[in-house]
């Protein structure tokens, strides 16, 4: 199973306006037949008091990322998804520039997705490798 065709990077940059997506500066950067790529800015509304990128906004970008590259696959008409489970290893430090996430699908059930999110700094240098649990639920028409 592949992401719909047709998603382009304005729309899923258009859900991020007036969420903690858009206030943490995250934005959608590519889009394959199986991944989603975003980036996020490694600055005072991502660093922890240490001066490096704070690990829940790593597990943020992870959350999105993955969230919205299930979503991409489902007809959002008929079914949503919702987290069911999130973890993260927190790889390497970043103080500044960006980090940049790609989501890919490790399953994708009628029930449940599992995706993997590498988070990476400028240099392509590991920061953080996340799995995401989402559910697939139907909506009450």
């Amino acid at each position: 199973m592949a992401l719909k065709p047709g998603i382009t990077l304005h729309q899923l940059n258009q859900m991020n306006q007036g969420n903690m997506v858009g206030f943490l500066g995250i934005e959608f950067t590519e889009v394959g037949t199986d991944y989603v790529c975003a980036r996020m800015p490694v600055d005072e509304r991502t660093r922890q008091p240490m001066g490096l990128l704070h690990g829940g906004a790593s597990v943020a970008l992870a959350e999105t990322l993955g969230s919205i590259a299930a979503y991409c696959t489902i007809d959002a008409d008929k079914q949503y998804c919702v987290g069911l489970d999130i973890n993260a290893n927190h790889i390497r430090g970043v103080s500044e520039g960006f980090v940049h996430g790609k989501a890919s699908p490790l399953h994708l059930g009628r029930s449940t997705q599992v995706w993997e999110i590498r988070i990476t700094d400028e240099a392509g240098k590991l920061v953080c490798i996340s799995r995401l649990t989402m559910a697939v639920l139907d909506r009450k028409l």
